[in-house]
């Protein structure tokens, strides 16, 4: 059975990696295209409406997708009633943002912002669409099948917006990216499932999920809040150009942070449930993930901070040079999110919802302060502040699963400690070139390789187990697809 449940996470984890790689990692080789063709300031107005996308978004899903996942007796009315509620409100959500971008347009003082917002708000609907087909290939941990989706919405919503970008549409080029992406997503998810809706809705089930989603949806409405509060601020007290520059530094940060997040919430979440009568098994299964995944994180994170410079001039141009210094401090606080994420798993695995929206609400008080020094002290203040909140968020968070699973704190910092240090030497290095006065095409190359092979001989040396076990799991992935 343990043999079983390694082979179905690993065939997760692979999968899911390569699921980001073609749904993120394409959009930002598309995005490299589309910085070259746009200006700051048109990322900047997209920008702008992020927050206003993400909050609807985080209230249409409501936290039910999470109580579906960790359901172990699933109906099919369950699913019928998630689905006409997640519909029922992103139509009136639309509707609600369709009479609002005026007043959004103003106090942006865009006024492009209002057909902007009209038309990219129908992501909403098409988002909703998608949510049940995700869930239950989720569920199944059944990631395959939407690497398959992503990579065709992908490719196919860049060389539209490429296409437009072309065609001088300037900012609609984003739109038309988003949108499209979005659509083909939801077409295709739809095309592949086997799940259909039916005309029903259970009141009994909804009281259920949502007494567990509603307090996931309070937390997911203050973490999107608070992640996107910097789009709205920086908005707001800067200019549209700064904006653009803090997004592009965002979007490269999140090629490893957020991508990395990404794939261990959508693994690890059914994986421990499946488990989360088993505490002894639960702990040391928790226990592995969050080793392996630091090992990756720390590393690339910290890589991406050496190599910053180099990196953004070659690939989107020195048009977007103020945009490496926000992306160093962004590292330190993004290196942090997978243990964000592997934390907080753990609370929603055993069912403490209500501790989960406890620590939300503290993390996001403690973030006001950072925020508002930036508006008066900068854009740089107010990131480096976030880096601080990062640290105390993770205190926090480990704080309380630690007591769910025994695994305390001080414990688990003596498992990532190693690989840290590992990693900050060899980006120490790496950054330490670029003293030199070399080509950025030359330094770039030079930097990545002695940075992985450092790495490499240091792990193959010390034989750390998290390496051992990221290193065999990467070999049999790869002859499985052989």
């Amino acid at each position: 059975m343990q043999g079983s449940l390694r082979d179905k996470a690993a065939r997760g984890v692979g999968w899911s990696f390569i699921d980001n790689i073609a749904n993120s990692g394409i959009t930002f080789l598309v995005g490299l295209v589309l910085a070259r063709l746009l200006t700051p300031e048109e990322y900047g107005i997209m920008a702008m409406i992020a927050i206003f996308i993400a909050v609807s978004d985080s209230i249409i899903d409501s936290g039910f997708s999470n109580a579906l996942i960790r359901k172990v007796d699933i109906e099919r009315i369950d699913y019928n009633t998630v689905f006409y509620f997640n519909l029922a409100v992103s139509i009136s959500l639309y509707i609600l943002l369709f009479f609002a971008s005026p007043a959004i347009s103003a106090f942006f003082r865009e006024p492009v912002l209002v057909d902007v917002m009209r038309v990219i708000g129908f992501v909403l609907i098409v988002n909703a669409l998608a949510i049940i087909p995700r869930t239950i290939f989720i569920r199944n941990i059944n990631f395959k099948t939407q690497t398959k989706v992503s990579l065709i919405a992908s490719i196919s919503s860049g060389v539209v917006g490429i296409g437009m970008a072309l065609s001088g549409m300037g900012v609609w080029s984003l739109v038309g990216q988003q949108l499209s992406r979005q659509l083909l997503n939801t077409v295709f998810l739809w095309g592949y499932c086997k799940w259909k809706p039916i005309f029903e809705f259970s009141g009994k089930s909804f009281k259920e999920m949502f007494g567990f989603g509603s307090k996931l949806l309070v937390s997911g409405l203050l973490d999107t809040i608070y992640k996107d509060i910097y789009y709205l601020v920086i908005g707001r007290f800067f200019t549209s150009f700064v904006l653009g520059q803090y997004t592009r530094a965002k979007q490269f940060n999140t090629i490893f942070s957020s991508n990395l997040t990404t794939v261990v919430q959508r693994v690890s979440y059914p994986v421990l449930s499946s488990i989360q009568n088993e505490p002894e098994r639960l702990r040391e299964a928790y226990r592995r993930v969050i080793k392996s995944t630091m090992l990756v994180t720390f590393a690339c994170m910290l890589g991406l901070a050496a190599v910053a410079k180099p990196l953004i001039i070659i690939l989107i141009g020195e048009k977007w040079l103020p945009a490496v210094g926000y992306l160093q401090i962004i590292c330190f606080s993004g290196m942090l999110y997978p243990l964000h994420a592997i934390n907080l798993n753990i609370l929603k695995v055993k069912g403490r919802s209500d501790l989960f929206l406890k620590l939300e609400i503290i993390k996001k008080i403690l973030a006001i302060g950072p925020i508002v020094l930036g508006i008066f002290l900068g854009i740089e203040c107010m990131l480096w502040g976030s880096v601080l909140n990062s640290f105390v968020a993770y205190f926090l968070n480990s704080y309380y699963s630690a007591d769910l699973i025994n695994y305390p704190t001080v414990k688990q910092i003596k498992d990532i400690l190693p690989t840290f240090c590992v990693s900050m030497a060899v980006a120490a290095v790496m950054w330490g070139l670029s003293f030199f006065r070399l080509s950025v095409y030359l330094l770039l190359p030079l930097q990545l390789l002695l940075g992985v092979s450092l790495a490499y001989l240091v792990y193959e040396r010390t034989a750390f187990p998290e390496y051992l076990e990221l290193r065999q799991v990467a070999l049999s992935f790869l002859k499985r697809k052989s």
